[in-house]
């Protein structure tokens, strides 16, 4: 039996993520995720009327033709959560494989929504639903299971892949974190009994590997703790407007935050179409509990009305908005230039959480936006964060738990992967023995 670990997007890279794996002649696809940083290049066109090939070529989606060589037959396409560098290209790409489309219940109602905006293709792949802690067969010799996982993203799994050579498993992307509010603690049992059955192969998320100031990722409690000192004043000021924006896929961070404000005298609005769209689904699936005092609007008209009313009443009310990487069409941006009906004024407080992407196009929009927040005399609050990536030591505990006979570090460029390779070799692996790099369109065979 022959086992084949194919990197097609996200291993020169954070982002595009796409992996297939291919058994004798079963093969399973991993994720179909855009490049962020390569669609804001492009941030005037609309790629829901593009071809895939143009995507492919502007190195937006991954470029998946080198799976015509593959001799197989694709059985599934495997999403292990519902951010767009896992899912993004789904409505380009899916409807070129016979295969269904499985992902937790929240990562598929966002599938869903994203096929349901496609412009050029037709996805018909059948849904299927599988929930944390569930497996399903997906040929005769192998079978899919989902392992409860934390991230900052809720229904985030880690994918393994039982064959009769020993199970395969896929991490991108994860933390463990034992104390979120919205998602249970990783399974981490159910880990250490994998790794006593016996992993082939383990394919590990990156992304956080050059981290040396903070060995093990925080939890989201220091996230929360941070946001209590933080808003505690802002919460009880009787003059000044107040601002927090944060990733709006991060329902976790935003179920602290409303939880946080719920018994102030402000209300709170959170406006932005992406954060109506994974708040909503999240609440309608009771992932998300909004209180009384919060209302949600994703329509322009309607952020617009909310807006003109905060203005006339800075006091009263909470906005938590899109725009913390300074994206030029998001709203903070749009308020900070005075492109909507709410008047930055001095000393109103702007809390960033979340923290900056480390690209020139994210740097130079932020410079901007902060730049614009104090010429109108803001106070800024940056980097109430934390991440919701692996660091090095959690990495290495992974690592421990799964004691896979075979590493291959994902989700990250040159200088990532050859982090994670100093790491694996500190625990008794050796580059092109048995931790191997791979780039995009690369592939690694293991034979019995």
């Amino acid at each position: 039996m022959t086992i084949e670990v194919i990197a097609v997007g996200g291993y020169e890279e954070i982002g595009k993520n796409m992996t297939a794996v291919k058994v004798n002649d079963d093969v399973v696809i991993f994720d179909m995720g855009i490049h962020l940083d390569r669609l804001h290049i492009y941030e005037d066109t609309d790629i829901s009327r593009m071809h895939s090939l143009d995507l492919i070529e502007r190195g937006v989606i991954p470029d998946d033709t080198l799976m015509r060589e593959v001799d197989g037959k694709v059985r599934a396409v495997v999403c292990t959560h519902g951010h767009l560098d896992h899912i993004g290209a789904i409505a380009k790409l899916a409807h070129r494989y016979e295969a269904p489309i499985i992902a937790t219940p929240y990562t598929m109602a966002l599938i869903e929504k994203t096929i349901k905006s496609e412009r050029k293709f037709k996805v018909n792949n059948p849904l299927k639903s599988l929930n944390p802690g569930e497996k399903i067969q997906i040929s005769p010799n192998l079978t899919l299971e989902f392992v409860r996982t934390t991230h900052s993203i809720p229904q985030t799994i880690t994918a393994a892949l039982h064959t009769p050579e020993g199970v395969i498993i896929y991490a991108n992307d994860f933390k463990f974190d034992n104390h979120q509010m919205v998602s249970p603690p990783p399974d981490y049992r159910r880990f250490r009994e994998l790794g006593r059955k016996g992993v082939k192969v383990a394919i590990m998320d990156t992304t956080n590997i050059k981290e040396k100031r903070q060995g093990k990722t925080y939890s989201e409690k220091i996230a929360r703790d941070l946001l209590k000192d933080v808003l505690k004043g802002p919460l009880e000021d009787t003059k000044h407007g107040l601002i927090l924006t944060t990733f709006s896929s991060h329902i976790e961070r935003i179920q602290a935050i409303v939880k946080i404000a719920e018994r102030s005298k402000r209300k709170i609005m959170i406006l932005g179409r992406s954060m109506e769209r994974y708040c909503s689904i999240a609440e309608s699936m009771g992932i998300l509990n909004l209180p009384r005092n919060v209302s949600l609007y994703g329509n322009s008209k309607s952020i617009n009305k909310a807006l003109a009313r905060a203005n006339e009443n800075r006091s009263k009310y909470m906005l938590v908005v899109t725009g913390h990487q300074g994206e030029p069409d998001a709203l903070l941006p749009r308020i900070a230039n005075n492109k909507t009906n709410y008047e930055i004024k001095r000393d109103d407080n702007i809390i960033f959480s979340a923290s900056t992407i480390p690209n020139p196009i994210n740097l130079a929009n932020r410079n901007l936006l902060d730049r614009r927040l104090k010429e109108r005399g803001a106070r800024i609050y940056s980097d109430i964060h934390v991440s919701g990536h692996a660091g090095p030591e959690d990495l290495r505990d992974f690592i421990r738990m799964l004691q896979p006979q075979h590493l291959i570090p994902a989700h990250g460029d040159l200088s990532h992967l050859a982090a994670y390779v100093e790491l694996a070799e500190e625990e008794g692996y050796k580059l092109g023995n048995d931790v191997h790099i791979l780039r995009n369109g690369q592939a690694q065979v293991f034979n019995r």
